[in-house]
């Protein structure tokens, strides 16, 4: 596959300051990828860096195997900040036909208008009237103008009710089939466990964690099999598996905690035991991500 994006022994420093500590990954043509981490993490350093707004103190950031700062590569990134500042007096369609005329081969504005879920009153409006749901539709649209194939969203659906965040991910889903690379970075866990096909975790400026959702969950987490019993169900037996490291009940349920959810259930369907509502108990994202950067920092 085509590496969109090489990260090579990234590293920089405010002052006396590791903001971003000799980080390197690539991410290649069609990945949606979600860059997390905490606050101060180093995620908005690097995706400047990316971007070539900042300059890195050692190591380099290439898009299409050159630097962002380069035309060529302009023209093919659009970007998505969290802070969305559009020129007061102009109107919305207007502002979005300028942007369209900086790139070679730009969207149709029919086809932006559809991707975008902006409506007739939106394209009428005056820049400084609109609300911020709308800015963030707009700044939407301003980054898809150019048709780019490598698109940078920080903090995307800030300040989007539900149906807008809808239609924006449901966006990105339908640009990524069309071979575009998307990379994100969001506070909504649920959001990168939902959408993005890889998650780069930073924190204190270094990568901890770069994988699948379900990989990084499944490394750190651990599953269980719940179910109701309709009688006593046999713990102690249970516990002497292999892959079985606790059994326990809660709320009128029994929890068999695992590393290998198929053996159990296999195990329930071998001994006929009679349980009903079987539930896979997988983890969630915001588990993970506080055991990589919580329990970490306490541990220094």
């Amino acid at each position: 596959m085509e590496n969109v994006v090489e990260i090579k022994k990234l590293t920089k420093v405010f002052k006396d300051k590791k903001a971003v500590d000799n980080v390197s990954f690539s991410i290649e043509k069609g990945e949606i990828v979600a860059i997390l981490g905490p606050n101060g993490a180093g995620k908005s350093t690097t995706m400047l860096m990316m971007l070539g707004l900042l300059n890195p103190t050692n190591g380099e950031a290439k898009l299409f195997n050159d630097h962002a700062k380069e035309k060529k590569v302009r023209e093919r990134i659009g970007v998505m900040l969290q802070e969305v500042s559009l020129m007061d007096g102009l109107k919305v369609k207007e502002i979005i036909r300028l942007f369209r005329s900086y790139y070679p081969n730009p969207l149709p504005m029919k086809q932006l208008i559809n991707l975008t879920g902006l409506t007739g009153d939106d394209l009428n409006k005056r820049t400084e009237k609109l609300s911020g749901g709308q800015k963030r539709r707009v700044g939407f649209a301003l980054a898809l103008a150019g048709n780019p194939d490598l698109l940078f969203f920080d903090e995307p659906t800030v300040g989007m009710d539900i149906s807008a965040r809808k239609v924006f991910w449901d966006t990105v889903k339908e640009l990524a089939e069309d071979g575009k690379t998307i990379i994100f970075s969001t506070h909504y866990l649920q959001e990168a466990d939902d959408i993005a096909d890889r998650i780069i975790l930073f924190n204190k400026g270094a990568v901890v964690a770069d994988g699948a959702p379900a990989a990084i969950k499944g490394n750190l987490l651990k599953q269980s099999v719940s179910f109701k019993a309709k009688s006593a169900f046999p713990k102690e037996r249970f516990l002497l598996f292999p892959h079985v490291s606790d059994v326990y009940e809660k709320s009128g349920r029994t929890f068999v905690v695992t590393d290998n959810t198929d053996f159990v259930i296999a195990k329930i369907f071998e001994d006929h035991l009679e349980v009903h509502d079987i539930t896979i108990e997988k983890g969630r994202l915001e588990e993970a991500f506080e055991q990589l950067t919580v329990e970490q920092k306490e541990a220094i």
